[in-house]
């Protein structure tokens, strides 16, 4: 069994539409990668960077524009998702510094360990506490000593009457999407049953137990709470 999540089933035709689709929310992913870029801009000028679950790149394409000597290793399980992300690249020119890696984590050949490794909402679609702590263990197996990750997932507080009313606050947001009520009913059912919404002392200690120091969060867009956090010396 992979030690990633199982791919969300993107056709050609939702991958082509994914990034349209979440345009209007585009202030929480701007906030998240300004934030991201600043976490690791003390990054060697020839810095590797890992990014699992890359999606269509947005990541890649913002921090391959802000240091134009890093590298970038793609793994995405969706082949539309990861035909998008290539396309992208290479329409900003940057298809050369990338490698691009259809699969889960585990699948992609040994390499030089990279400088920092990137997770954006994916790690919450791994149900199981062991499989998701193995994910992080994944990713801190790549990374250098020292070496530093960043990620995001949906989490909730320990307050569970703060947490309903954040999760009605957050539909809402959904709707300025552009997202239909039936939609919504659908995302309701989706974040009970596949979607692992767990406090944050949680996802922190699941971080941590992945081979990483204590993580420190650094944004909070609704539901989506981003961390850093470095890699131990030995990663067990």
């Amino acid at each position: 069994m992979s030690n990633q999540p199982s791919p969300i089933a993107f056709d050609q035709k939702h991958a082509s539409e994914y990034d349209q689709r979440f345009a209007k929310l585009a202030g929480m992913k701007d906030a998240l990668h300004l934030l991201t870029a600043a976490v690791l801009g003390e990054m060697p000028g020839d810095a590797r960077i890992l990014c699992v679950g890359a999606g269509t790149g947005a990541e890649i394409l913002y921090l391959a524009e802000k240091f134009p000597g890093w590298t970038f290793t793609a793994v995405e399980p969706s082949g539309p998702m990861l035909d998008v992300c290539r396309r992208k690249a290479e329409e900003q020119g940057i298809a050369a510094r990338c490698v691009f890696h259809e699969g889960y984590l585990d699948s992609l050949p040994v390499t030089e360990p990279f400088d920092a490794a990137l997770s954006l909402l994916v790690s919450h679609f791994i149900l199981d506490p062991e499989t998701r702590t193995a994910f992080f263990r994944g990713m801190a197996e790549r990374l250098l000593p020292g070496g530093c990750l960043v990620t995001a997932d949906l989490a909730r507080g320990a307050d569970e009457a703060a947490y309903g009313s954040l999760l009605e606050v957050w539909f809402r947001l959904m709707k300025t999407a552009d997202i239909t009520d039936e939609q919504i009913e659908a995302m309701r059912v989706a974040y009970r049953q596949n979607v692992a919404l767990l406090p944050v002392a949680e996802v922190r200690a699941i971080i941590t137990t992945g081979g990483f120091d204590t993580p420190v969060q650094f944004l909070q867009t609704g539901l989506i709470h981003a961390w850093y956090a470095q890699r131990l010396s030995v990663v067990e």
